[in-house]
């Protein structure tokens, strides 16, 4: 399938794209600049980001900010403004794996830093850039949160609930800023092929990164039982969405959650039903005995 064409739907529009480095965070950059609009790409690994930008083209520029750094993320927005003179987009995209261990045995310090970086610094963030947006009655902010967020059993508990929280963030969010004519949205992806399911493994960045293609035909062996659609997510299909909701043709969509998941929370597979229904009738015509 070739690439989308570009249709100029964020033409002259400014946007600022956290943990854009790499993963969904660059693929959002680039379909942004395809689009017509100025973006600063932004994370904490200064050569990745200034390749991304560079791949991007004259449309993106590369600021290092560290999301658990209140003054850089204060810093940032004020450099987009001071630079472009205002900002249209934010997108709160950057994040970190979860950790698959027991609630039980869940480390508060984990717990806490989910939050710190899937809820608090987008807040800061959306303050900050809001303040900004209000003046001119328009913007859109886009908050990436996850499948994981709506239903338990997809990620570590940290991660779930540092996402449940940003979607309802993005609620809150939406009610207020609304009134002044900003647009608060989040995108949940599913399983999307990139390098976060490997770093969630204790690979370090680089390999993570690396390797990340690794992950599409892992995903295509289990997805099949949950998920409807056979295919396996990318970074671009959430991209595509982001794009969506930060142009103008997204003008009366406040508040929503767009689900990237191939149905996955929709919910399982028909054909997974009907096998598993025949093998009950089966079990239920050999005196209850099912086997595999």
């Amino acid at each position: 399938m070739g690439q989308p064409q570009p249709l100029g739907a964020l033409q002259g529009k400014t946007a600022i794209v956290t943990g854009s480095t790499s993963g969904i965070g660059a693929a959002i950059a680039a379909a942004f600049a395809r689009e017509g609009a100025r973006v600063v790409v932004t994370g904490r690994r200064t050569a990745e980001g200034q390749a991304v930008a560079a791949r991007i083209g004259p449309r993106a520029t590369f600021v290092r900010a560290d999301l658990t750094d209140d003054g850089e993320l204060r810093e940032l927005v004020a450099g987009a403004a001071g630079r472009f003179g205002r900002i249209d987009c934010l997108v709160n995209n950057a994040g970190t794996p979860g950790h698959a261990v027991s609630i039980t045995d869940l480390p508060v310090a984990d717990f806490d830093h989910a939050h710190a970086v899937h809820v608090r610094a987008p807040l800061l963030l959306l303050q900050e850039v809001s303040r900004h947006m209000v003046p001119h009655r328009s913007g859109s902010i886009i908050n990436v949160a996850s499948v994981s967020g709506l239903r338990a059993g997809f990620s570590g508990h940290d991660y779930s609930v540092a996402k449940a929280g940003l979607l309802h963030l993005t609620r809150c969010a939406a009610v207020e800023l609304g009134e002044s004519g900003i647009r608060v949205n989040t995108v949940s992806p599913g399983p999307v092929a990139t390098g976060i399911h490997r770093k969630a493994t204790g690979h370090g960045t680089p390999v993570a990164e690396d390797g990340a293609d690794e992950a599409e035909p892992l995903f295509a062996r289990f997805l099949p039982r949950w998920q409807p659609c056979p295919e396996v997510g990318r970074a671009e299909d959430v991209a595509e969405a982001a794009v969506f909701l930060a142009g103008d043709g997204a003008r009366f969509v406040n508040g929503q959650n767009l689900t990237v998941d191939g149905a996955l929370t929709a919910g399982r597979p028909w054909s997974t039903v009907l096998d598993e229904r025949r093998a009950m009738q089966e079990a239920a015509r050999d005196g209850g005995h099912l086997t595999e």
